[in-house]
């Protein structure tokens, strides 16, 4: 397939490059006044919230909902599940912007960013959790960045680097897969030393398992939305092979997050019954609880296993946009809304303007990146020199 085919006509001037655009450039204004004003030009933080919408929504969701790289990988490569090959370099290229774009949001966030790579370059805090998370985090990128490498390569026709990239798959996928098992828990383990500012039906020796838990959940439920919004707006760009499984794909996935949904939901009871909280559920903050846990987490596991039972993949793609939804809710619920709620309203954090629009800015600019690879390299497509190769 050539994709110079099917971008060398197309006018440059489309409603999504008009408003991608848009966004761009509010988003460099912005960064302008962030590194030259300094944080309180644009954010609302202050003492008691140190950690806002950047950290929430642009690291802790970022993380969660690119886990579709070591999930797809994982059961293809290790599980030996190939009917999912398709789906592997989508959710390669996705992972890898996402966390790019995640090191490339924490600039935003750090005092003085010039220093981001001194905890893993220069001063080392072997006894901090963030050491852990920064670490995993950079040796993970490190291995996607390897994983995703074969692509270009392909592209350029580098065939011999190219194939010792390739003979090292699985190496790297076993890697990434530890390494995401890792920071994925890790980020939850951040918590859970501040017992007394995260509300008691959200704080829980077991957040680590939470967060892992429910990765596995956002990573398969995002590629099965990467994949729909992929199939209706870069058709063009598949083959085949890609079209041919791509009901496959969401049928095995959405099985597999029904049963991953039903352990998270019985875990939080757990934690719940563990940390005997059941009294809170009376409260306001117990409704949100509830919510997050029927609206977000119970209703995804069973209309998943509806949709997967029916084939109805429709049902199981708006499920996906449901989860996913729903890991944001959680990651807002533990990071902002249910953190520090013992302070009166006038003190508790919203997002100024500009950071919200930082982080449209931020991922504009990944799914910008994404549809510029997607259309010229082979995500969606096996390369004609590498067909024999899966």
């Amino acid at each position: 397939m050539s994709a110079e085919t099917h971008t060398g006509s197309k006018s440059v001037m489309t409603p999504f490059n008009i408003v991608a655009g848009i966004i761009i450039a509010a988003g460099l204004v912005v960064t302008v006044l962030r590194f030259t004003g300094g944080l309180g030009a644009v954010t609302n933080l202050d003492d008691n919230n140190p950690w806002g919408i950047w950290i929430g929504f642009d690291l802790l969701c970022g993380v969660a909902l690119a886990a579709g790289g070591y999930t797809t990988s994982a059961a293809c490569y290790i599980f030996g599940l190939k009917r999912y090959h398709s789906a592997v370099r989508p959710a390669i290229l996705t992972a890898f912007l996402g966390y790019a774009l995640v090191v490339f949001a924490l600039h935003y966030d750090v005092g003085r960013p010039w220093r981001l790579p001194y905890p893993i370059f220069v001063q080392q805090g072997y006894t901090s959790l963030l050491f852990e998370v920064g670490l995993c985090v950079f040796l993970y990128l490190t291995v996607l960045f390897l994983e995703f490498l074969p692509v270009p390569f392909e592209w350029l026709k580098k065939t011999k680097v190219r194939n010792i990239l390739v003979k090292a798959t699985l190496a790297l996928t076993i890697f990434g897969v530890v390494l995401s098992t890792l920071h994925q828990s890790s980020l939850g383990a951040l918590y859970t030393i501040a017992p007394s500012k995260l509300h008691p039906l959200w704080y829980s020796a077991y957040l680590p398992v939470f967060f892992f838990v429910s990765s596995i959940a956002a990573g398969l439920s995002m590629v099965i939305f990467e994949g729909t919004l992929s199939h209706k707006y870069l058709h063009r760009m598949m083959d085949q092979e890609y079209q041919r499984h791509h009901d496959v794909v969401v049928l095995g996935f959405a099985r597999a997050c029904s049963f991953v949904l039903f352990g998270y939901f019985m875990i939080k009871v757990i934690g719940v019954a563990y940390d005997n909280t059941w009294h809170y559920l009376a409260t306001g903050y117990g409704t949100w609880f509830l919510i997050e846990m029927l609206v977000f987490v119970a209703l995804p596991c069973f209309l998943y296993a509806v949709g997967a039972r029916d084939k109805n993949t429709k049902l199981i793609k708006w499920t996906a946009v449901l989860t996913v939804l729903g890991i944001v809710f959680n990651r807002f619920n533990i990071s902002l809304i249910a953190y520090n709620y013992h302070l009166p309203s006038s003190e508790r954090y919203f997002p100024h303007i500009m950071e919200i629009i930082i982080s449209v800015f931020i991922v504009t600019i990944g799914v910008v990146i994404f549809r510029f690879i997607s259309t010229r390299m082979p995500i969606f497509y096996e390369h004609p020199l590498y067909k024999s190769d899966h």
